[in-house]
């Protein structure tokens, strides 16, 4: 039974439309809270009610612009941690500063430890996320991390689309999402290939070949945790259509969509492209082949298990 008047759902200024779908999943009303900026731009919080002893999920993706949610959401914490919150658990459906999570040259830093800690010390008591750009984050942690994937979200979409198994090639842009490849390979059926993505620097990537099964004649559908300038994406639907997709479907956790990523998506040859609602998508990004998905009873579901204390391991599947 889901005991209401322990549980409370809170928001930042990052994404409220995504928090608000989580509050109607579970028929609960958003918490209370103001949020503004001070003459100087600094961060101002209030919690609007009283939340002693009360079990807080505070939604907040670390998006674009990211230091400003970041920011904002290591005040909040330290706001409900002082107002004697039993519990905090951060929902972050788009974890920021997630690509930096090693020392891959010299003198850098890993700046996805450096936030794990800072949530950490402000308070957080636990962590819902959602594709993770590198599972390992969750290591960097010291208390519970509960990774979800929006794979299920996807393939119950695309299996509504009907393709046969005999025309469908499931395709990895790049040889770190192939696990992932392989989960969706499983559910959707479908042959299975790989883009063999080269990085030339930060921003910029080189595709050239096409490892494993044909997509001569077939429908290709790319699967990736984000599309951030839509370089890699684009360069890898490219190589798609000169090995001869007859169609392509793009999908992707979450659209950051920096740079030129629309006028990118806008040209390329692309179906449709999916994603989902991890992060705002402004209007003016919103192109007529994007669709996206919501998220919010994925992580409704997750809160609501969490808060009665039963198993959350289904959702990771």
């Amino acid at each position: 039974m889901l005991h209401n008047h322990h549980l409370k759902i809170f928001s930042g200024r990052a994404h409220p439309q995504l928090a608000e779908e989580i509050a109607d999943y579970l028929a609960l009303p958003m918490g209370r809270l103001t949020l503004g900026n001070f003459p100087d731009g600094e961060v101002f919080v209030r919690i609007e009610e009283d939340v002693r002893g009360r079990d807080v999920f505070l939604v907040q993706p670390t998006c674009p612009p990211v230091n400003e949610n970041l920011m904002e959401l290591l005040l909040m914490l330290d706001s409900f941690r002082r107002a004697s919150a039993a519990r905090i658990t951060v929902v972050l459906p788009y974890y920021g500063y997630a690509r930096q999570d090693r020392k891959d040259v010299g003198r850098v830093p890993i700046s996805a430890k450096l936030v794990a800690n800072l949530l950490t010390s402000a308070g957080a008591n636990r962590i819902l996320c959602c594709d993770l750009h590198a599972a390992q984050i969750q290591g960097f942690f010291d208390i519970p991390v509960d990774h979800l994937l929006a794979a299920p979200v996807f393939n119950e979409y695309l299996r509504g689309m009907g393709f046969p198994q005999s025309e469908l090639v499931i395709v990895s842009p790049d040889e770190g999402r192939i696990k992932q490849a392989i989960k969706h390979q499983k559910v959707l059926g479908g042959g299975l290939a790989i883009v063999d993505k080269r990085r030339a620097s930060a921003t910029e990537t080189n595709q050239a070949n096409m490892i494993g099964d044909s997509v001569r004649g077939k429908i290709a559908i790319l699967f990736d945790d984000m599309i951030t300038t839509a370089g890699s994406m684009v360069g890898a639907v490219n190589i798609v259509r000169a090995n001869g997709a007859r169609e392509v479907y793009v999908c992707a956790t979450h659209p950051i969509l920096c740079g030129n990523a629309v006028d990118r998506l806008r040209e390329a040859n692309i179906n449709q492209i999916l994603v989902t609602n991890s992060v705002p998508v402004p209007p003016a990004k919103q192109l007529p082949n994007l669709k996206i998905l919501s998220i919010a009873r994925l992580l409704g579901e997750a809160i609501r298990r969490i808060h009665c204390n039963e198993s959350v391991s289904r959702l990771f599947e």
